[in-house]
């Protein structure tokens, strides 16, 4: 006989017998229909454990050691040692499929000292008692549950089973003393009773043992509340709004078909649905609405697996959805292992934005083509905490109201893949993205190929390029930022300085393919601050100058100077505040004749003042795009993947340009050029005549002339 905690109720290994009177719930009828689960549980397991451990103990002469005999040979032994050796049972033997090791204690051989080092290490504990012996009945409560809570300390609980054995002795049932000892102590799982001479219930025994490892009651249930537990129920919400696909607070047929496959690899049959939800509306109001489960329905029918010791079907539910035993989403489930080489970067497939587009048109309600604040809390109700904050409509494209529009939150992914790609795969995970076993976040990620490969080959498949935008304070990063948004100086003054973001991502077109541009905002006070090697790397580098500040071109000059005049990096000098009139800066060479000299594309101009203009930034992300055709100048520019009259085209534009002199530069500015230079030349010449000529007139006197 085998009862579990809590409930009086009788099992046996075939089902339920009998109506709950801890409930009230009339279950009878259709209970083969609710634990069709059960069937199909047999099939997939789904556990973090790895083996367990299980310590028999109890009054000597109660038949620990004959239980164990008895497992291991099946026939009972007609000598019995003081202590069995420990014994493990493979993992392919065992229902659980997970390696068991079975300890038996002795008072005889073994010290308390002993015992307690075998509490600690044990994952179960089995108190036995003989059912004809009194004694051995009180001690389960005046000493060994009181011993083993001692031994372990604190709040820590480790579950316990009560185990009566010698029940071929008995006519009748020990459970009626046994049931108020296990009401008061809730680390009891189960008691079974059993015999180790007619091997009743011995597999049975163990089987429970197991149990009350690999899917333990305690987190998941409250006994003297008869409810879930707060942290179970939070999960099982998690689990209802992952598995409503059409977000309207119902699992219709389809979606209950959906959850049951992915669980457990199979569908319910038409019928079989029907009388779950027969069972729900039988039993509460509102479990079922429009022919479909609700939230409180889906936690009802749990709250009645874990009441009828079927608390493994939960467990199977949490654990496909990445839940330990403590009821925390694993961390293994979050972040599985991607290896990113220095030199690659990681993208969105395929795939994950077709997830994503599927998440964002379940939660746009409306309709709009935009998430409103209460929309995208929503989106993110099955994560921990929100992960953007109030910046990120400053950092995407978003609609009037500042609501992300499906560009500007897919371009908010594309961003957060490229900068930290684990957090994208904790969030995908935490979203319901994972869809089977075999399947995890990593078929989301794509990791490009290595970019020294890219420029061997002259071409890439990337789709997401990052661009530091570097210049001295004030001369219009922020800015140069936001209008890649689209957003002119108006728009940018009603931004709070605290919700600017340091980062812009938007899509631009690169010969008809739309890529992705990241922009970063990087500060340093002045140029001999430096540069962090995070800083200096990146696709491609903006140096941004104010036009309107003679001092604002030097910063960047000295920067380009320190850090990318040797580098691969594609650079473009940009002036901005170029609405008004340009003034001279106050470096050894102006922007055009710096481009010049170290072989870079002619300085653009910029302003956020009328229309905004996307050249610029179209510039920024072909030369992301395509850096072999601009960091080597005396590299043959050609490109197999890009049609050669449109990098001409790009190119000649740049480059027929008046190219300025930079010879006499250093003359220029003593202001000896044009004729005064003409003059100066004459006059050194004349010099140097007069000079050759006192020579020769010594030489020909000789020495002897004085």
């Amino acid at each position: 006989m085998i009862i579990t905690i809590r409930f009086p109720i009788l099992f046996t290994f075939e089902g339920i017998v009998g109506k709950s009177a801890a409930t009230g719930y009339d279950v009878n009828q259709r209970v083969r229909v609710l634990f069709i689960f059960i069937v199909v549980f047999e099939m997939v397991r789904f556990n973090q454990r790895r083996d367990v451990r299980i310590l028999l103990t109890g009054e000597p002469g109660v038949g620990k050691t004959s239980l164990i005999l008895s497992l291991v040979s099946e026939e009972f032994p007609e000598e019995v040692p003081a202590r069995a050796e420990e014994i493990t049972i493979p993992a392919d033997v065992t229902p659980e499929k997970v390696p068991t090791h079975i300890v038996d204690y002795s008072a005889q051989e073994q010290s308390e000292e002993a015992l307690i080092e075998e509490i600690n290490k044990a994952h179960v504990v089995c108190v036995v008692y003989s059912v004809d012996n009194e004694e051995s009945i009180e001690k389960i409560e005046n000493h060994w549950l009181p011993f083993i809570r001692a031994t372990l300390g604190g709040d820590q609980r480790k579950p316990v089973i009560l185990v009566g054995n010698k029940c071929d002795l008995l006519d009748g049932s020990s459970m009626e003393v046994i049931l108020p000892i296990m009401n008061k102590f809730a680390e009891v799982e189960t008691c079974v009773e059993c015999s180790a001479k007619t091997l009743k219930n011995i597999s049975e025994m163990f089987y429970y043992a197991q149990k009350a490892v690999l899917h333990p009651t305690a987190p998941l249930y409250i006994s003297e509340e008869r409810d879930l537990t707060d942290k179970c129920k939070k999960a099982l919400i998690r689990i209802f709004k992952i598995c409503d696909q059409d977000n309207d607070g119902i699992l219709n047929d389809y979606e209950l078909n959906q959850f049951q496959r992915r669980c457990f690899n199979a569908p319910l049959p038409p019928q079989a649905l029907e009388d779950v939800k027969a069972v729900v509306r039988k039993n509460i109001t509102d479990g079922v609405l429009d022919e479909g489960l609700t939230i409180k329905g889906f936690l009802f029918l749990h709250t009645l697996f874990i009441q009828r010791g079927r608390h493994e079907t939960t467990w199977t539910v949490l654990r496909k959805f990445g839940y330990d035993d403590n009821i925390q989403v694993a961390r293994e489930y979050l972040f599985p292992h991607i290896k990113v080489p220095p030199t690659s970067t990681t993208e969105l497939t395929h795939q994950g934005v077709n997830f994503l587009t599927m998440l964002f048109e379940k939660y746009d309600q409306d309709r709009d083509g935009c998430l409103s604040p209460t929309e995208l809390q929503n989106l993110f109700s099955t994560c921990p905490i929100m992960p953007w904050g109030p910046d990120v409509s400053h950092t995407v494209v978003t609609n009037e109201r500042g609501w992300l529009t499906l560009q500007g939150y897919l371009a908010e992914w594309a961003l957060t893949t490229l900068l930290d790609v684990s957090r994208t795969m904790e969030y995908l995970a935490y979203l319901g993205y994972i869809v089977s076993p075999e399947d995890n976040q990593l078929t989301a990620i794509q990791v490009t190929r290595d970019k020294r490969i890219d420029m061997q080959k002259r071409q890439t498949s990337r789709n997401v390029f990052q661009c530091h935008v570097i210049g001295a304070k004030n001369c219009g990063k922020t800015a140069f930022l936001q209008s890649f948004l689209g957003r002119g100086l108006e728009d940018q003054s009603r931004i709070p300085p605290e919700h600017l973001s340091r980062y812009t991502i938007n899509g631009t077109q690169v010969y008809g393919q739309e890529k992705y541009l990241l922009l970063q905002e990087i500060n340093a006070r002045n140029s001999t601050d430096g540069l962090t090697p995070a800083e200096v790397q990146c696709d491609v580098v903006c140096m941004l100058y104010d036009a309107n500040n003679p001092h604002s071109f030097e910063y960047i000059a000295r920067l380009y100077q320190v850090y990318y005049s040797e580098s691969k990096i594609p650079c473009l000098v940009v002036a901005s505040k170029s609405d008004s009139t340009e003034i001279r800066q106050e470096y050894i060479l102006q922007p055009s004749q710096f481009c010049s000299k170290y072989k870079l594309p002619p300085p653009q101009t910029f302003t956020c003042q009328g229309k905004l203009k996307k050249d610029v930034y179209i510039k920024l992300a072909t030369m992301a795009a395509y850096p072999y055709v601009y960091n080597k100048p005396n590299e043959k520019r050609a490109n197999p993947t890009t049609p050669s009259s449109e990098l001409s085209r790009f190119k000649t534009k740049n480059q027929t340009k008046t190219k300025p002199k930079t010879k006499n530069l250093h003359l220029k500015h003593l202001q000896l050029t044009g004729d005064n230079l003409s003059w100066l030349k004459t006059g050194f010449g004349i010099a140097a005549v007069a000079v050759v000529g006192f020579f020769i007139m010594r030489l020909i006197r000789g020495p002897n002339s004085r």
